[in-house]
């Protein structure tokens, strides 16, 4: 893997509620390369969103980080005051929002907020803002004409693209997305995901992005985490977490979407619901939805284990499941 531009380690997140402090991440550690695309999966509630947010350092009450560190490119996000933070985002890390129509400010043309951006980090004049604001516009494939156009003039697919031409305004080295395709149709989410494909290759920033839509994840990853409970269960090179997963939930996971290519076959669902996440007992998170499970399981929470690059939280194989124990 190449040299990490983010490290994670040890993240913990908590929202507090009537019932207690329910823990939406626990203890999250992974490590992100120059220029690599990271995807995140799992069930809705699971934590990925607030895992990007935390990140981010975005979050607010009820959530709270309690515990791990955030390093990116040398500095420990968690140590920085407010002013510090707010002059890493949007030069240094930009965050794509899941809905784009409210992400955006629909009161605001399009070239105002884009000036807004760039007046708040950079010391650029009128000329230079311009000139970039038309260049990001033209690298998502949207005509210059729209800078004076509003949110509610564009397309899903525009407004989409308009986030994303903001995210590279600074030119970022980290862009996190959050289900930036969940709104849009099949043709208009391929050809967003090939743009930012394409210019994650010419201009080499990292990506974080978090998805329900496998079909994505395996065209356009380097690497997989699948999250459940809060928890990192299973991560590695996409290709090899979708041809030999190693935790029953991943398993699961891959069973109950359609296969993209070959023959039709019967679509498997998980059975029964995730865990509440206040007060979690003891032992394997996915144990009592889990067809491998045994008394260690119940009593004993399994580490993440990594065997070359692939890494599983289970103490058991999938090749049973292979094997028909389904």
């Amino acid at each position: 893997m190449k040299s990490p531009v983010l490290q994670v380690r040890n993240l913990e997140v908590e929202y507090a509620t009537a019932k207690g402090a329910a823990k939406a991440v626990d203890r999250v550690s992974f490590d992100l390369g120059v220029g690599e695309f990271l995807a995140i999966v799992g069930e809705s509630g699971c934590g990925k969103s607030t895992l990007l947010f935390a990140i981010a350092r975005l979050l607010s009450s009820p959530a709270e980080i309690v515990a791990g560190s955030v390093i990116f490119d040398g500095v420990d996000l968690m140590a920085l005051d407010d002013e510090a933070l707010r002059q890493i985002r949007a030069r240094d890390i930009s965050v794509v929002m899941q809905s784009a129509m409210n992400a955006l400010n629909p009161t605001v043309s399009i070239r105002e907020q884009l000036a807004d951006t760039c007046k708040a980090h950079t010391d650029w004049d009128d000329a230079k803002i311009l000139e970039r604001s038309i260049e990001v516009l033209k690298m998502v494939s949207i005509d210059p004409v729209h800078l004076d156009s509003y949110a509610f003039q564009l397309s899903g697919g525009m407004r989409q693209r308009t986030m994303i031409a903001m995210a590279l305004l600074l030119n970022p080295k980290l862009v996190i997305m959050d289900e930036p395709t969940s709104a849009l149709d099949v043709v208009a989410q391929r050809s967003l995901m090939s743009q930012v494909q394409q210019l994650r290759k010419e201009l080499g920033f990292s990506v974080i992005f978090v998805t329900h839509d496998m079909n994505v994840v395996s065209h356009f990853s380097d690497r997989l985490a699948v999250m459940y409970a809060g928890q990192i269960v299973e991560i590695g090179e996409t290709r090899e977490v979708f041809d030999r997963p190693k935790h029953p939930y991943t398993f699961g996971l891959m069973e109950a979407f359609p296969a993209l290519i070959g023959e039709s076959r019967e679509l498997l669902g998980i059975p029964g619901n995730p865990p509440a996440l206040v007060n979690k007992k003891p032992g394997c998170q996915f144990a009592p939805r889990c067809t491998l499970v045994q008394e260690i399981c119940r009593q004993e929470e399994p580490p993440l284990v990594e065997e070359g690059h692939h890494g599983s939280r289970c103490f058991f194989s999938t090749d049973a499941l292979k094997q028909g124990a389904r």
